[in-house]
């Protein structure tokens, strides 16, 4: 098939550090590529890839990447949007095949309206509870996140620490994965990235939280996949206590990928990927997940690794994604659904 991958106009695919959708993005198309398939990426220029790149206009103006879409749709057979642009780009799902994969909260202001004036266009979710605030939506499947299978490698004796990844604000549950260091008396070792949004937060309770911790509780800063493999691969194991509904949680898997257990709060999408006792441990609260930090040991590595290697591989992602992108292809662009009945 010939497919276009739309990326946010706002980061670069891969992201050089932090971002999940572009990483997304960048393992979908490496895989499609890989699978035989003939892909163009939209994405920022810089943007590095085995498909075709098509540069995107660094302001994201929604007018250009609609003239784009627009000329090069005569050699595509599917466009593939993964960005919220997709939603006012109807002058090209209109006449094109395209489906939109949602990564993002659909509770929030805005966006019921934003899927009312698309309701024609397919989407895609990322976990089957990121559905929930939007269930009348034009939904056309579920394709969790996958990675490549040699981005991380399974590390079979970990060292003595628990690990937090990702980016620091309310709702990701840094301050639960110190309180539960600090109450287990196990090392936690916090690699993280914190936006100029996020920086009053970060300076007035979280350093505060890890200073008074310290030497138990060490903050990395922003890390690499280098350093991923690293922190992940010899911890004890990922502490994900979140207190939001997270719509996937790509850090789970990366952990996954590394061998390493994942204690996480049972909301969200979170019991769709740590779905089975051989990924991890499902708390409610700090207490439960002191207790599983206890009995983390008893878990086998491997199976964690196996778990990652049958559900959220980058290859399974893309062979489903390919069913999908058939599926719109028999179904047709909405106007001219419309108009052949």
């Amino acid at each position: 098939m010939r497919i276009a991958q739309v990326a946010p106009a706002t980061e670069l695919v891969p992201p050089v550090r932090y971002g999940g959708v572009g990483r997304v993005v960048s393992y979908l198309t490496e895989a499609l590529v890989e699978l035989g398939h003939e892909v163009t990426l939209f994405a920022q220029p810089g943007s590095r890839t085995k498909a075709r790149l098509a540069p995107l206009s660094a302001s994201g103006n929604v007018d250009g990447l609609v003239r784009d879409l627009l000329r090069a749709r005569a050699e595509l057979d599917v466009i593939h949007f993964q960005t919220t642009a997709a939603l006012a780009c109807s002058a090209v799902w209109r006449r094109h095949p395209s489906l939109a994969t949602l990564h993002w909260q659909l509770h929030l202001p805005g966006v019921a309206d934003a899927l009312a004036h698309a309701r024609d266009l397919p989407l895609v979710s990322a976990s089957n509870h990121q559905r929930q605030p939007a269930q009348r939506a034009n939904w056309l499947g579920t394709v969790p996140y996958g990675l490549p299978l040699d981005l991380y490698s399974p590390v079979s004796t970990p060292g003595k620490y628990l690990a937090f990844l990702g980016r620091i604000c309310p709702g990701k549950g840094i301050e639960q994965a110190i309180e539960v260091a600090v109450r287990s008396g196990v090392p936690l070792k916090v690699a993280a990235t914190v936006y100029p949004e996020d920086a009053a937060y970060f300076q007035g309770t979280v350093l505060r939280l890890i200073e008074r911790a310290a030497p138990l509780v060490e903050f990395l800063g922003e890390v690499d996949d280098h350093a991923k493999q690293e922190l992940l691969g010899n911890a004890l194991a990922l502490l994900f206590l979140i207190t939001w509904d997270e719509p996937f949680g790509l850090v789970m898997v990366e952990s996954l990928a590394c061998g390493t257990p994942v204690i996480a709060t049972d909301r969200g999408s979170v019991p769709e990927v740590v779905d089975t006792p051989a990924a991890g441990v499902l708390v409610t609260d700090v207490a439960g997940a002191v207790r599983a930090v206890h009995d983390i040991s008893r878990l086998d590595r491997r199976a964690c690794r196996e778990v990652f290697e049958q559900r959220f591989s980058a290859s399974r992602m893309a062979r489903d994604y390919a069913s999908l992108y058939q599926r719109v292809l028999e179904q047709g662009a909405p106007a001219h659904v419309r108009a052949n009945p």
